[in-house]
């Protein structure tokens, strides 16, 4: 049976104005220097799944803090913990400044018991909400479809851009009306946590406006930005590993991505020069 929240509920936040106008500006110069990449959702140094078909994620991302690499597989507990969660590159500062008043916000509010002992937000999904260029004509990408946020503790989200519809719906019951419809506007905050919001129920972006003709940096071939959102979670830490220590066969699998991150960062850069060379095989001796 599917509990319902109390009619204050210290498990959901939603403020409209979170990010002022200042820190608005500093994220747009910062998004300015990503190069987010489009990922595939498999490996393509071995086939997918069986019944599975290699296709590309429906958008462009980037992740701050650690990076799950979708062909790795999400971060899921129990089930899967290790080498799924890539170490990467640290906050900018004016995230970091936004996450330290969401964790304060959280601390000084929530239940404790919806907050683990460790819990801090170490990683950011950057999603990339748009239209994508397909045979000389745009395609919206705009759009999540019904999920849920395996990681532990409570979910923060920052908004930039044209507002984008969220909604909450009953798992196992898609076409049921939402619990939950919540608009989120440009520089707004959401966080939710517990059980009720996190495990009883899925969360979607349904629909993204386009009443404003935005296109927010940074610049990506074929695809034009009109939303952009960040996304806040904690994976414990002992669950993060840096790219050169992940298992051969889950280095093959990235390596590709992250010599292409390294060409714009420098600490991808230095994680792909700490990679240990493969051993080559010894030379033929001629006789």
């Amino acid at each position: 049976m599917i509990s319902r929240p109390p009619a204050i509920d210290l498990c959901y936040v939603y403020e409209p104005s979170f990010v002022d106008g200042r820190a608005r500006e500093d994220i747009l110069r910062w998004l300015a220097t990503l190069v987010p990449l489009w990922e595939l959702r498999y490996s393509t140094r071995r086939p997918p799944p069986p019944g599975k078909q290699q296709r590309p994620l429906l958008r462009p991302v980037y992740w701050l803090g650690n990076w799950q690499f979708a062909c790795l597989g999400y971060y899921e507990p129990p089930r899967r913990t290790f080498n799924v969660a890539v170490a990467a590159e640290p906050f900018p500062p004016v995230l970091a400044r936004l996450v330290a008043q969401i964790e304060r916000r959280v601390r000084d509010g929530f239940p404790p018991r919806v907050v683990p002992r460790r819990w801090h937000l170490n990683t950011c999904l950057v999603n990339f909400y748009g239209d994508k260029l397909e045979g000389g004509r745009e395609v919206d990408a705009a759009r999540v479809g019904e999920h849920r946020d395996f990681e532990p503790g409570p979910v923060g989200s920052l908004s930039l851009g044209e507002r984008a519809r969220f909604q909450f719906v009953r798992r196992g019951a898609r076409d049921a009306p939402p619990v939950r419809t919540q608009w989120l506007e440009d520089g707004s905050l959401q966080v939710f946590g517990g059980p009720y919001w996190k495990d009883d129920l899925l969360h979607r972006v349904q629909r993204v406006d386009d009443k404003h003709a935005l296109d927010l940096p940074p610049a990506i071939a074929g695809f034009r930005t009109r939303r952009v959102n960040f996304t806040f979670r904690y994976v414990p830490d002992e669950h993060v590993v840096p790219f050169a220590g992940l298992p051969p066969g889950a280095r093959d699998d990235v390596r590709d991505y992250v010599a292409t991150l390294a060409r714009g960062s420098t600490f991808f850069a230095q994680a792909l020069a700490s990679e240990r060379p493969r051993p080559q095989p010894d030379a033929p001796r001629i006789t």
